[in-house]
């Protein structure tokens, strides 16, 4: 439910994307270099070779939240969620590239779902409809997402999952100072205490309950409620913002979620069925 929140403040903060994510990144960042030491999770880099890694996993972050952020700020919660959430679509088709798994027919079955979704989120196909525009940024954040989704198979092993969140924060916080700089001097009080908000309790409280929720339940259960935070997303902004979304994106996120929600489960009974 705090994921699908922070989304929210896309409305509610009235400052650039770059900005926003600045702020997120920056207070986000600090929280979890005070909870590691208090997890006693080790944080220290262990190879300079992934020095690299972690600057264009950070660089891709900052990316993808920027336009994660317009894409609501053009248009609405509502579509800047759902259209996010089409990064399964992404990884199915990139995966390939980066690990040389096989495409199965069913992963391209629920692409073609999740897509034809995504058609009816769309009002209509013309570029100057400010909806139209946010459903764009949308796909596109949902396709940065994917590719940092496939990056971070290559350090899971070796780090938590808690410290490649840090690291990614940090250096997309670094990233967009230079950017921002002159901004942040004029930020209010009330500004200030959004981003602090928004960094500490809506993305590094929220990923550090998820992945110590992971602990205790299984990741296909996991997964699948990580696959209802366009949900939550949605119907608080209904009731904090009274966005309405229309009878098409109603329809649409339902042919989305669940989509990826069966997908989810089906690779989950997959899993189990090969576990000797």
């Amino acid at each position: 439910m705090l994921f699908g929140v922070a989304g929210l403040f896309g409305k509610l903060i009235h400052l650039s994307p770059s900005m926003i994510v600045f702020g997120r990144t920056l207070f986000a960042g600090i929280a979890l270099a005070i909870v590691l030491p208090m997890l006693k999770t080790e944080f220290r880099i262990k190879r300079k070779s992934d020095l690299l890694g972690f600057f264009c996993m950070g660089a891709i972050l900052a990316v993808h939240w920027m336009a994660f952020f317009h894409s609501i700020q053009i248009s609405t919660v509502a579509i800047g969620l759902l259209t996010y959430s089409s990064f399964p679509i992404f990884v199915t088709f990139l995966e390939p590239f980066f690990w040389g798994e096989k495409v199965r027919a069913f992963d391209i079955l629920i692409s073609v779902v999740v897509f034809l979704g995504l058609v009816l989120v769309i009002p209509e196909f013309d570029l100057s409809n400010n909806l139209t525009l946010g459903v764009f940024w949308g796909v596109f954040s949902g396709f940065t997402f994917a590719v940092l989704s496939i990056l971070n198979r290559r350090y899971v092993a070796d780090y938590s999952a808690l410290t490649i969140a840090l690291y990614q924060n940090a250096v997309a916080c670094l990233i967009l100072l230079p950017f921002v700089r002159h901004s942040v001097l004029s930020l209010t009080s009330s500004e200030w205490s959004h981003l602090v908000l928004l960094g500490v309790m809506f993305t590094a409280l929220s990923y550090t309950l998820f992945i110590r929720g992971m602990l205790v339940v299984k990741a296909q259960l996991a997964s699948v409620i990580a696959c209802l935070e366009p949900v939550y997303g949605i119907l608080i902004a209904l009731a904090v913002l009274h966005e309405i979304p229309s009878s098409r994106e109603i329809f649409g996120g339902v042919v989305i979620i669940g989509a990826i929600v069966y997908a989810t489960q089906k690779s989950g009974a997959h899993a189990g069925s090969q576990t000797p």
